[in-house]
């Protein structure tokens, strides 16, 4: 069990925080690597975290041994430009990172509720406890693709159910999505929150204060004891 209480740690901008936190995530990949003889990194899309995959990819790893895997991803072909493995292709897995296993989740299941078995059959013979989760939040209070209002979220909510990657709708378009339940994603040894802009600062204060979980699904993660959570903050021009 781990401390429940949370801080924020800030940074004076965008571009510290990408620098930051890769130096963080580096440090922890090279000591599973050395300890285990491999890592695995998983990573959320979105706007948020592109600094940080600028800043990672140039640090000095032995990338072959780093494999990494998406924690959620849009119901959309890989080179659409809103999917999440997309993005990390383009931005994360370049230069020394290109060798860089990775596991994406889209596949060629007929539908998002196949898709998410058949990706989570990959997903599941990586080594488990992930070696560290990046997330991010939205203005909603999601984080994944754990919507709030989406069918069969309190399932995907529970703590104990069995790890999986299932099957969930946003509001915005593209709806069709796939996201790792938050027994998945607890399965970690270490998470780290990334949140940009004074806007989801506000919302982050709003899932720390009491009301239920589904109402903002990042309250889950905040709440649980199971596994350490870091949550990184600097302001943006954009959130």
């Amino acid at each position: 069990m781990v401390d429940s209480k949370l801080e924020v740690k800030r940074f004076a901008d965008a571009q510290a925080l990408a620098r930051g936190v890769a130096i963080d995530v580096a440090g922890r990949l090279a000591q599973a690597c050395a300890t285990r003889g491999k890592a695995t990194l998983v990573v959320s899309g979105g706007r948020s975290p592109v600094g940080f995959f600028e800043e990672l990819r140039a640090q000095g790893l032995d990338w072959r041994r780093v494999t990494i895997a998406l924690a959620d991803e849009r119901w959309v072909e890989a080179n659409d430009p809103g999917s999440n493995e997309r993005l990390v292709r383009e931005v994360l897995l370049r230069g020394n990172a290109a060798v860089a296993p990775f596991i994406g989740l889209k596949n060629e299941a007929p539908s998002p509720e196949l898709g998410a078995v058949a990706a989570w059959r990959a997903l599941a013979r990586l080594p488990r406890p992930f070696d560290v989760t990046i997330l991010g939040m939205g203005i909603d209070g999601h984080t994944a693709s754990l919507f709030p209002g989406s069918p069969g979220l309190k399932d995907a909510l529970e703590p104990d159910a069995r790890p999986a990657c299932v099957s969930m709708s946003s509001p915005q378009p593209p709806h069709a999505r796939l996201s790792l339940n938050l027994s998945a994603l607890l399965d970690s040894r270490h998470i780290t929150v990334l949140i940009l802009g004074g806007a989801k600062l506000g919302t982050y204060e709003k899932a720390r204060a009491t009301g239920p979980v589904e109402e903002m699904p990042v309250r889950a993660l905040l709440r649980q004891q199971r596994v350490p959570v870091e949550i990184v903050w600097a302001p943006a021009t954009t959130v």
